[in-house]
């Protein structure tokens, strides 16, 4: 089996993977710094590419009962976060479709395009 096709994003500051620098995410698809991951600080984020999901599990996080997916970048197959598929609590909606990147697993690139 080959490589697999990898997506490259064409802007300022993108979020990549620290291990194998895969682009992921750019700071424009940034919702929020203020979530807690397995490893400390975690961000949540509209869309991420270069990514791969694992099976659905139901988990109890700090905010709730979520169906949740681990998220691995395809690259290197380093667990990066999660997304969440469904939350059952009314309040915790809008994290549905949405992703947890682990700050600690990720790395930030800057530079002028």
């Amino acid at each position: 089996m080959g490589k697999e096709f990898q997506e490259y994003l064409n802007c300022s500051q993108i979020y990549a993977c620290e291990v194998c620098k895969a682009h992921l995410t750019s700071q424009s698809q940034l919702i929020s710094k203020t979530f807690s991951g397995r490893f400390g600080r975690a961000f949540l984020f509209k869309t991420v590419i270069n990514s791969k999901l694992g099976n659905p599990e139901e988990k109890i996080l700090l905010s709730g009962l979520y169906i949740v997916r681990d998220l691995f970048c395809k690259s290197c197959d380093l667990l990066i976060g999660w997304k969440y598929d469904k939350a059952y609590e009314e309040s915790q909606k809008y994290k549905e479709g949405k992703f947890i990147l682990e700050r600690n697993q990720i790395i930030k690139l800057e530079w002028d395009t």
